[in-house]
């Protein structure tokens, strides 16, 4: 850290700044911060970036088909829109995703910090403790209850190859079979071990996983199509028609990009260390709208057919597994999905948490550390009681989860529109009075006067019986009302810098 301590903020070259209309940051010295740095969240030097357009495909290769995701596409199908409808839908979220993911996924290539330094942009370097934490929050909860509903698949499939391990599934220990501890346990500390080797593992894993997720629900879907004689049914017998349809398709749409509210808002966590903006759109537009469209016909596949072969409709591609006669192909076909449902944990509910509490305490916690507080608080949180408590989901995760549009708003406007991707990367890291993102005592009140109302209509749509029917569309919004209040009140007279982060970058591999 001492290296850093005096370290002279140096401007971006003149063609730069001739090609975005910035003005030169001055340079004058500046203290890096211990309360702000560590080699966690310092920027990542371009040179070495590894995550490759792949990289970024397979992140949407695995989180995409997660059985969470099937179980939204059925859903679909089950409310009464036909195949095709069902695609329209996904089709819809999928190119709103594109765009959006992009617009954050550059802010992470651009700066190479994780969200939580991104957020000192907006909310100031103390005041980016707000979004960092309620994201944080939310992931933490659902990596807990994710690690759970894999531990019932793995105790299922455990059973199916030993029967022998029957009796310990009986009696309950704080919520838990004796069986039900050794599965969570152990899932639990797979996923530890990956993490804590920093996210150059996570890109490994997911990169590994994701031709395996691929290949296994296209063939579970050519196996049903197979079983119900090469054909499907295209709808169920409440068909919806006219308005209704469309309704469910844009509503279907809206919904998908909910779902994905998390990610768009920390997208930077895996951006930062992209090669370059091509990466990210190239990564983006095949995991997205190509991949979202297999995994939608995928869905449609595995539906209709299981409706033709006996008028039933699944709820997720683990009713399918479970039908499959071969023990050894079940077994498969499980430890597949186990596969997925880690990767698809450690991208979505692990890295979230793991920045913010490093952002918390970056002198006592680095990425491994903050890895195992997190993964800690996941289980003495007990979640499979969370999970089993709708007051608790509904109420304090569904009342997490609509503040991201509202955040997601301030900082896309900040960014995008008030500073025109302006960015001094080394002073987001100093606590000088006079620093560019002091604002005051470290706080920017005009971000968070711009979150309160947003965040409370978000709030209210999600809460309040009469606003029900814009529940769908909370996300958009409360990311709109949260960008169009911090247009109205955000500072446009202040003088916005451009510099990299170069001199105080660490590898991306550390």
């Amino acid at each position: 850290m001492n290296s850093h301590q005096d370290t002279v903020v140096q401007p971006l070259n003149a063609q730069a700044h001739s090609e975005r209309g910035a003005s030169p940051a001055p340079q004058i010295p500046i203290a890096i911060s211990p309360r702000l740095y560590n080699r966690d969240l310092a920027p990542t030097e371009r040179k070495g970036r590894s995550w490759s357009a792949y990289s970024i495909f397979t992140l949407w290769a695995n989180d995409v088909h997660s059985l969470g995701n099937y179980a939204f596409a059925i859903g679909l199908f089950a409310l009464g829109l036909g195949g095709w409808q069902v695609l329209g839908a996904l089709g819809i979220g999928a190119v709103l995703l594109f765009a959006l993911l992009n617009l954050s996924g550059f802010m992470g290539q651009k700066t190479g910090v994780p969200f939580p330094v991104m957020s000192r942009i907006a909310f100031g370097i103390h005041g980016a403790q707000i979004p960092a934490l309620i994201r944080g929050g939310v992931a933490i909860a659902w990596f807990g209850i994710q690690t759970y509903l894999a531990s019932v698949v793995l105790r299922v499939l455990l059973i199916a190859l030993a029967p022998g391990l029957k009796p310990l599934d009986d009696g309950s220990i704080l919520g838990l079979s004796p069986l039900g501890w050794i599965a969570f346990v152990g899932l639990w500390i797979v996923q530890v071990v990956i993490v804590s080797y920093g996210m150059e593992m996570i890109r490994k894993y997911e990169a590994f996983a994701g031709p395996i997720i691929l290949a296994t629900m296209l063939a579970l879907a050519i196996w049903m199509f197979a079983r119900a004689g090469f054909s499907i049914a295209w709808h169920t017998d409440n068909s919806l028609e006219g308005p209704a349809m469309w309704g469910h398709i844009l509503g279907g749409g809206a919904l998908w990009v909910s779902i994905y509210g998390t990610f768009v808002l920390n997208f930077c966590d895996f951006t930062r260390a992209a090669k370059s903006k091509g990466s990210i759109v190239k990564g983006n537009f095949w995991g997205i709208p190509v991949n979202m469209l297999l995994f939608g016909a995928i869905s449609v596949v595995l539906a209709g057919a299981q409706f033709k072969i006996d008028g039933r409709i699944i709820t997720s591609p683990s009713d399918v597994v479970e039908a499959i006669p071969n023990t050894f192909l079940l077994a498969g076909a499980s430890l597949a999905l186990l596969v997925l449902t880690i990767a698809v944990n450690l991208m979505a509910n692990f890295v979230a948490p793991t920045y913010a509490l490093t952002n918390l305490f970056p002198k006592r916690l680095n990425f491994r550390k903050a890895a195992i507080v997190s993964a800690v608080i996941g289980l003495v949180i007990l979640p499979w009681n969370l999970y089993n408590n709708p007051t608790v989901i509904v109420y304090f995760l569904g009342g997490l989860g609509a503040l991201l549009g509202p955040l997601f708003g301030v900082i896309m406007a900040d960014y995008w529109l008030i500073r025109r991707g302006r960015v001094n990367v080394r002073e987001l890291y100093t606590e000088e009075p006079d620093g560019e993102y002091h604002y005051r005592r470290g706080f920017n009140p005009r971000a968070i006067t711009a979150l309160v109302p947003a965040a409370a209509v978000a709030l209210a749509i999600a809460f309040v019986p009469a606003l029900a029917v814009l529940s769908e569309f909370a996300w958009f919004f409360g990311a709109g009302l949260g960008a169009a209040a911090y247009w109205l009140v955000a500072d446009r007279k202040r003088e916005f810098h451009d510099a990299d982060g170069e001199a105080i970058a660490v590898p991306v591999v550390h």
